[in-house]
């Protein structure tokens, strides 16, 4: 089976589609036709690349953890896509789409942002390419992610309070997509993550296929095989982890695990697991796991981590799932924190809070002594310095009991 591309209509098995308001079918056919075309071409890849290597700073680095390797007996690598340019994978994607809007005559932009990092680097692409940016973020993750909100203002961005639901990501995304509805011909929207109707769960996925496409390249190098053993990454919407998993998913040999945030926990009724709590539904565009009551009305989500408080998961992880291809764990918000602190004393690397659900796994699944373990660190803890430091002593340096 091949579990990397959606079919013709933008499903993959029986998740996916193009759930749209009659307003938005023009922008979205036209992106459905033309999408594969604009980015396979030559002038576009040319220009890509070359932005990703001396603007981005790609490769990003796969670093043997020696430290955490040897508390865990096995061999630990992590994707240190926090080191690009912004601080997470989220670049890979925004500038890719901000590079084919221009090509589709688009001079404004939105985008939806939870954590933050995704609306930085659409702010940051925009301001590089010279167009217009607006970034929808819940009034509750303004709060809890004040340094990316002065990063995007700075950048040029109007950041809009998204302030009805949960006043988190699910309802930036709302809010972002009233916008295209309202502003069809001059604006494009650049979704941050393998959700929404067909192309963008698979256009996205197509941007952050980088991460392991280098995965590959960089393991030969110094292990002397392509494949590991695992692939783990965390999933809310899910781009880092379709983006880690994208060349391995047809590789039966390479086993895959997604890391979803399981909040207080996930019969606590506030929790993100959706693969542990959704059923099927249509959600922002398209036919996925949605957490949802019985009459279909979407149950609020909850995670510590801004980036993975979303009530749903992409069609393309969805199907991992339903094809039990990819094991799937529920990570609490306890657990991701000691993990973060972990990796933060073992290695000096400071997470941030969704790669640290990501690092839980490794309490939670055996591993063998020869196992090879890439980890996707998809991003840097400086967003959440705020929550770190609630949890340490005043000036001991310890995590509070």
């Amino acid at each position: 089976m091949n579990y990397k591309n959606p079919d013709a209509n933008g499903y993959y098995g029986e998740f996916g589609g193009a759930f749209i308001p009659e307003m938005l079918y023009p922008n979205v056919e036209e992106l459905q036709k033309s999408y594969i075309d604009i980015i396979e071409s030559e002038n576009f890849q040319q220009e890509y690349q070359e932005l990703l290597k001396n603007y981005v700073g790609r490769a990003t680095p796969l670093y043997f953890s020696r430290n955490l390797s040897r508390k865990y007996n096995t061999k630990i690598y992590l994707k240190r896509e926090d080191l690009n340019h912004t601080g997470a994978h989220k670049i890979n994607n925004a500038l890719g789409q901000v590079l084919l809007a221009k090509r589709l005559g688009k001079n404004r932009i939105i985008a939806e942002t939870g954590a933050g990092q995704h609306g930085v680097a659409t702010a940051t692409a925009c301001a590089l390419l010279g167009l217009e940016c607006i970034v929808y973020m819940g009034e509750i993750d303004i709060q809890r992610q004040a340094p990316n909100v002065a990063r995007m203002k700075m950048l040029g961005a109007t950041v809009v309070p998204a302030t009805s639901g949960s006043k988190t990501l699910k309802d930036a995304v709302n809010e972002a997509l009233r916008d295209w509805i309202n502003n069809p011909v001059t604006t494009h929207y650049v979704i941050g993550s393998v959700v929404g109707p067909h192309p963008f769960p698979d256009l996205v996925a197509r941007f952050q296929s980088i991460i392991s496409k280098e995965i590959k390249e960089q393991l030969l190098e110094q292990a002397g095989r392509e494949n590991p053993d695992y692939v783990i990454a965390c999933v809310g919407g899910g781009s880092n982890a379709a983006g880690t998993f994208y060349h391995f998913v047809n590789e039966e040999d390479v086993k895959i695990i997604a890391a979803e945030a399981g909040g207080f926990g996930v019969d606590s009724g506030k929790s993100a697991a959706t693969t542990f709590l959704g059923t099927l539904g249509v959600l922002h565009g398209s036919k996925s796991l949605v957490m949802q009551t019985s009459d279909g009305q979407v149950i609020e989500p909850h995670s510590i981590s801004a980036g993975l408080d979303y009530p749903g998961i992409g069609p393309f992880h969805a199907n991992l799932f339903r094809e039990k291809r990819a094991e799937f764990f529920s990570i609490t918000d306890e657990e991701a924190l000691k993990s973060a602190f972990e990796l933060t004393k073992l290695e000096g690397i400071i997470p941030a809070l969704e790669s640290a659900h990501a690092l839980a796994v490794l309490d939670k699944k055996e591993f063998n002594e020869n196992d090879i373990v890439v980890i996707c660190l998809s991003g840097r803890g400086d967003k959440d310095m705020e929550t770190y430091l609630k949890r340490l002593d005043a000036g001991s340096g310890k995590m509070e009991d």
